[in-house]
């Protein structure tokens, strides 16, 4: 299936913005994904025609408005490959579902000297969670480490977990440098060892093919903002074995069956987890972003992608001045292309490529170690999307001759 990009561009309003008198070019996907008229119209058609809270309620706006949360909650399930869409969790983002694991699964189940396998290129919010559980507990983090080419060498993943190892937790595909890791052969790993498996699906979710059931995982993190969905919509998808082991997250309305002045139990799965009253229009407004993902189709949007990152790289790669970080293999690269000019800071690069109208996302990308490690404080980051063109990558590259030529870095390098 090819991709029709001039339909698809001609669905997202924004696009025809104009910034500081050049049309948008939109690369920072990584970041936060643009949205469809579809689901814009979806949230101006819940709030109205459909405003009202959801569950219990028993008049008309109220159950139309819990029929289409839990119509996007098994949209969800479908899109990922869940058995049952009860064990799809709504959280507001990818950092919460992290978060409510190492609360409600981490805190009850692990105890002092047990080890959490992370790996040295992971997100801030796959790091911090498990450093606070360190210190409250006594569990040891252990970190696989990242090779300079930014991949992840799957035998220093076997050396790295082990029979102490109680969670495995990484990232599918690197937000700062787009390195794509061998989930499944890392999964295997760490079930290997009797671990439970947390895959950060972020950067994975709306550019790939995501199967739960075949991947194996215990639990799987992603954010809709990042696949044409609103802001304040997270996914955690769990084993139900596991969801229904755990204690809740956090308690109010909702989340109860029961209760008395004394104690209280838990409602089923997934209301467990989702107290108080939730994102109920982003929600329902992620169903439609679903829909149009699914109607393009995962594949179609991975291959252009990867055709606009190749010749963002080779274009990137032709001046001297410019460093391009991350694998250099094509199969190990997503549509995330993270660089560098010499001799400047990323604030500087990316000020400049505003000034083409050309939107990257600068600096450490939440993912200070990683940064670190490749010793460098940050980076420039062009992250394409189903809706990005050739155009982009034209403007990406007139925004790099405007940043070598007023910083006058192209003829000190012989860059014409």
């Amino acid at each position: 299936m090819s991709l029709d990009v001039a339909t698809v561009r001609a669905d997202f309003p924004i696009l025809k913005r104009l910034v500081r008198g050049k049309p948008l070019a939109y690369l920072d996907n990584a970041a936060t994904t643009q949205k469809p008229r579809q689901v814009i119209e979806a949230l101006v058609d819940f709030y109205e025609r459909h405003n009202a809270n959801v569950h219990r309620g028993v008049h008309t706006l109220s159950e139309e408005a819990t029929n289409m949360v839990e119509a996007s909650r098994a949209k969800t399930a479908k899109f990922i490959g869940a058995a049952k869409p009860e064990t799809v969790i709504f959280t507001r983002n990818a950092t919460e579902s992290i978060n409510l694991v190492a609360h409600a699964w981490a805190r009850k189940f692990l105890r002092a000297g047990d080890e959490i396998v992370l790996t040295e290129m992971e997100h801030h919010s796959n790091i911090v969670p498990w450093q606070m559980l360190a210190k409250e507990r006594g569990v040891v983090l252990k970190f696989v480490p990242v090779e300079l080419d930014g991949t992840l060498d799957l035998e220093k993943v076997r050396a790295t977990v082990g029979p102490k190892t109680k969670l495995f937790s990484f990232v599918a595909v690197s937000n700062a440098l787009g390195t794509v890791n061998p989930v499944e052969a890392m999964i295997k790993i760490g079930k290997s060892v009797g671990a439970t498996v947390l895959v950060d699906a972020c950067q994975w979710a709306p550019h790939r093919t995501l199967d739960v059931s075949k991947w194996g995982a215990d639990f799987v993190a992603f954010s809709a903002h990042k696949m044409l969905g609103p802001t304040g919509i997270g996914v955690l998808w769990g084993r139900e074995d596991l969801l229904d082991a755990m204690d809740p997250f956090l308690g109010g309305g909702d989340m109860i069956s029961r209760v008395t002045l004394e104690a209280a139990t838990w409602n089923e799965l997934p209301y467990k987890f989702e107290a108080g009253t939730p994102n109920i229009a982003d929600a329902v407004a992620f169903g439609p972003a679903l829909d149009y993902l699914s109607a393009v189709g995962l594949d179609a949007i991975r291959a252009h992608e990867d055709e606009l990152a190749a010749k963002a790289v080779a274009l990137l790669e032709a001046s001297p001045s410019v460093f391009v970080l991350g694998p250099k293999d094509p199969a190990r690269r997503s549509g995330v292309v993270s660089f560098n000019v010499a001799g400047l800071h990323p604030h500087d690069v990316g000020t400049i490529f505003d000034l083409e109208g050309v939107a990257v996302r600068v600096g450490h990308h939440c993912c200070q170690p990683l940064m670190h490690k490749l010793q460098c404080g940050g980076t420039a980051r062009a992250s394409f999307y189903l809706y990005n063109d050739e155009s982009d990558v034209e403007a990406l590259g007139r925004a790099l001759k405007r940043t070598l030529d007023f910083f006058k870095i192209g003829a000190k390098a012989g860059v014409h």
